[in-house]
């Protein structure tokens, strides 16, 4: 007989995505609060700039309704990888 694993196992891709995205608005926030408050300079030139990969806009139309989704960037910077990294840390600590 083969016995189900029980705990954590069943939900790993929802924990993920939780942690992922918590671990972007973390980091998201890091970033903006480092643009605001840090000095002009390397620095901050070096922990603020990012990638902004950006999909859209997108028509849809549906013979009765059109309308058009986006466009969606994410701005993918090292604080907001920081961010995730230290989400996931605590999030392995805690579970």
């Amino acid at each position: 007989m083969v016995k189900a694993r029980t705990g954590t196992a069943k939900h790993r891709p929802l924990f993920h995505v939780l942690v992922l995205s918590a671990g972007f608005v973390a980091g998201g926030l890091l970033t903006q609060v480092a643009r605001r408050f840090l000095p002009a300079g390397a620095v901050k030139e070096f922990l603020t700039t990012g990638v902004t990969p950006e999909i859209g806009p997108l028509p849809i139309d549906l013979i009765i309704l059109k309308f058009a989704v986006g466009p969606v960037a994410l701005d993918v910077s090292l604080l907001s990888l920081l961010g995730v990294l230290i989400a996931y840390l605590i999030a392995r600590s805690l579970f």
